[in-house]
């Protein structure tokens, strides 16, 4: 299950609506990757999407930073900046595909 509550006690850099709203955030782009480029309907959403939680993981990875400094697979700070990383890649490769020629 989610560990929501012990996330937001543990990290209180961010009070308790800012996660939710980094939850929505992440929620909204992950449709977003996948709804546009599927239908094929505004695919130009699906690499703004991308963009939007690459900039928002790593923007993550650096708030996990200050506050974690054990660079082990269970730290969050590696999961962030593994996504971030990973988001950049798709926003390159869908960006690169509607682009025109």
């Amino acid at each position: 299950m989610f560990k929501f509550d012990q996330l937001a006690s543990n990290m209180r850099a961010l009070s308790r609506g800012g996660w939710r709203a980094l939850g929505v955030l992440e929620m909204v782009g992950a449709v977003l990757l996948i709804v546009p480029a599927a239908a094929k309907w505004m695919p130009i959403l699906t690499p703004l999407a991308a963009a939007a939680l690459a900039l928002e993981t790593l923007a993550l990875a650096g708030l996990y930073a200050r506050y974690s400094l054990k660079l082990v697979a269970t730290n969050p700070l590696v999961w962030s900046a593994g996504m971030g990383l990973l988001a950049v890649f798709v926003a390159y490769g869908r960006y690169a595909l509607i682009r025109p020629a």
